[in-house]
């Protein structure tokens, strides 16, 4: 899945991959946007494809080793690799995680968010709870990614921010898949976990840029990939939320390539500050 090494990148790399970041945002704004009862999930992985094109970039998830469309598209049960399709209707109180990326001068952005289609008003309490807590634990991470000294120190926070703030979800947090580096291309070394492990990972060094994307149920956290041999489901039929977001780390510090202000606000409680190259 990853590529044979860890890529650093320079100041004017990074600028670039957050050109492709701030598409990536703005497609998973309009896909988001596009989540409303009646609608299809093609409808919706339509809206995001709008915007690529129309920012002059490309999408670097259709067809990555033969997957469909531009955007993965998980509904409810679906933790990852949703693929969009017109027999696929929203209604309301649905959950949704939009998953994608851009391609910008060669270099990559990738995230992901949890919507709630009629708002977070139609939504279960439940739902709500688990997508604030992949969130939020999500942040945790790229925070830990700010000081860190190794790359598996992002699980532990990742993980112990669920075990100390969202105990009873601890047994739905996804474990075969993890983020990655990104770069030159969507998938790359080093492998970033969302779970502590007793070792320590790769080194972390300026020039680094990672994806940080953890992902929880409502139950437990075994699945299934269905015949189309992409779209994985809860085993137990619970609802999934995963959220995702491009960081870099240079010399000066971090910056999240994939949030419009940088992550200033959301990182802002954790003590850290994030530095932007432009």
């Amino acid at each position: 899945m990853f590529g044979p090494k860890i890529e650093l990148k320079t100041d004017d790399q990074i600028r670039t991959m957050r050109r492709a970041g701030l598409v990536t945002r703005a497609a998973l704004e309009a896909a988001a946007a596009a989540c409303v009862p009646g609608a299809t999930t093609e409808d919706v992985d339509a809206a995001g494809a709008r915007v690529i094109e129309e920012h002059g970039a490309t999408s670097n998830f259709l067809g990555y080793m033969g997957y469909p469309a531009t955007l993965c598209v998980s509904v409810n049960d679906v933790i990852v690799h949703g693929i969009p399709s017109d027999d696929i209707v929203l209604k309301e109180g649905d959950m949704v995680s939009i998953d994608g990326g851009a391609i910008v001068d060669g270099w990559h952005g990738d995230s992901a968010i949890t919507v709630f289609v009629g708002g977070r008003e139609a939504a279960r309490k439940q739902d709500l709870r688990v997508s604030d807590a992949t969130e939020e634990s999500m942040w945790a991470g790229i925070a830990a990614f700010s000081r860190a000294k190794h790359i598996d120190e992002i699980g532990a926070a990742i993980e112990g921010w669920v075990l100390e703030n969202a105990p009873e979800l601890e047994g739905g947090l996804i474990e075969d898949f993890t983020g990655h580096g990104i770069g030159s291309q969507m998938h790359m070394e080093p492998e970033v976990l969302n779970y502590a492990v007793k070792k320590r990972g790769p080194k972390i060094k300026p020039g680094m840029a990672i994806c940080i994307e953890p992902m929880l149920t409502t139950g437990g956290a075994d699945s299934r990939t269905l015949d189309d041999e992409w779209t994985v489901v809860t085993a137990d039929g619970s609802r999934a939320s995963h959220w995702e977001h491009t960081v870099a780390r240079h010399a000066k510090g971090i910056w999240v390539l994939t949030a419009p202000d940088g992550g200033r606000e959301r990182l802002a409680r954790y003590g850290v500050e994030p530095v932007p190259l432009d």
